[in-house]
């Protein structure tokens, strides 16, 4: 216990002085070095249950120029991360999508089973409809009170503990073949929660699934599919909503960021679902508790300030 008090002390006091140094050098805006920081973090953070938008959102006022990118700046990065599952999902994402498309033909009796590709292209379509829906009613609120520190702070440690019980409670035998139209619904809200930073889209739907007794691996992957259109979505219209107006971070840059995050998170992906199916999501748990933990103690040191 004094060993851990003794390093948040550290941690505190290397924060201070980092801040000190950012003033002195900080430029106008976001330049090319932060932007591939920024990218880097948004490429190793996507996939990964700890939340991307809070790891951009604390990050931020840390880096020289001391500016939170942005909710903007977030959604059309995370257009190089889904690029990534594009590349990496491409034949079962085509396979899904062919399929969905064969299933307007009316050449089948109503009664035969759905094609399982074209369920699934179903399934996503229904589960990405809560973010929609959520996303375009709460914007406002998305892009100013719920990038609070504070907030983002605690949900890092509530979704953590509720991410280790889940991975310790749940049975792991569902597959994504025995998937309902009930845990498609239940898997969109549970990916809606990752509108507020801190809880992550990935964590809360991996989170959802291993409840509903789905497989580490299943859980995993559906969380990469479900993420696509929502992603993309919300890029195109953050990219059309700021085209041509200021920001803290210039095109170029956000550009930059975004190319760094395609690559980086094609990485990531490879090395996630290589050990999700034989490992527990422990590490996880224990990252987001002290991240939340630590931004808790530089919130209240006065170092980060919650907006």
């Amino acid at each position: 216990m004094a060993c851990s008090v003794v390093f948040l002390v550290y941690c505190i006091h290397f924060f201070v002085i980092y801040q000190e140094f950012a003033m002195f050098v900080a430029g106008n805006g976001v330049g090319w070095f932060e932007a591939v920081i920024l990218g880097l973090i948004q490429g190793l953070t996507e996939f990964l249950p700890i939340s991307s938008s809070a790891h951009l959102r604390i990050l931020g006022p840390m880096l020289p120029s001391g500016l939170d990118p942005g909710a903007a700046f977030t959604a059309i990065t995370q257009l190089g991360t889904e690029l990534a599952v594009l590349v990496y999902f491409r034949q079962d994402i085509a396979r899904i999508f062919l399929a969905w498309c064969g299933s307007f033909k009316r050449n089948t009796p109503s009664s035969a089973p759905m094609d399982p590709d074209a369920r699934m292209g179903w399934l996503v379509i229904v589960g990405t409809l809560p973010i929609g829906v959520l996303g375009l009613l709460f914007q406002d609120m998305i892009e100013t009170y719920l990038r609070n520190l504070y907030l983002t702070a605690i949900m890092l440690i509530v979704f953590g503990l509720i991410l280790g019980f889940a991975d310790k409670a749940g049975k792991r035998q569902t597959e994504l073949r025995d998937m309902t139209w009930r845990d498609g619904i239940v898997f969109g809200f549970a990916q809606a929660l990752a509108l507020i930073p801190g809880v992550s889209r990935s964590g809360g739907t991996i989170t959802a699934g291993l409840l509903m007794g789905y497989t580490r691996e299943a859980a995993a992957r559906y969380s990469f599919l479900l993420a696509v259109p929502a992603v993309f979505a919300s890029g195109f219209y953050q990219l059309y909503k700021s085209w041509g107006v200021a920001g803290p971070v210039s095109p170029a840059n956000t550009a930059l960021a975004t190319f760094v995050a395609f690559f980086v998170g094609y990485a990531v992906i490879v090395w996630f679902l290589k050990i999700v199916s034989t490992r527990g999501y422990g590490l996880f748990v224990v990252y987001r508790v002290v991240l939340g933990v630590v931004v808790l103690a530089l919130l209240t040191a006065g170092v980060l300030q919650p907006l």
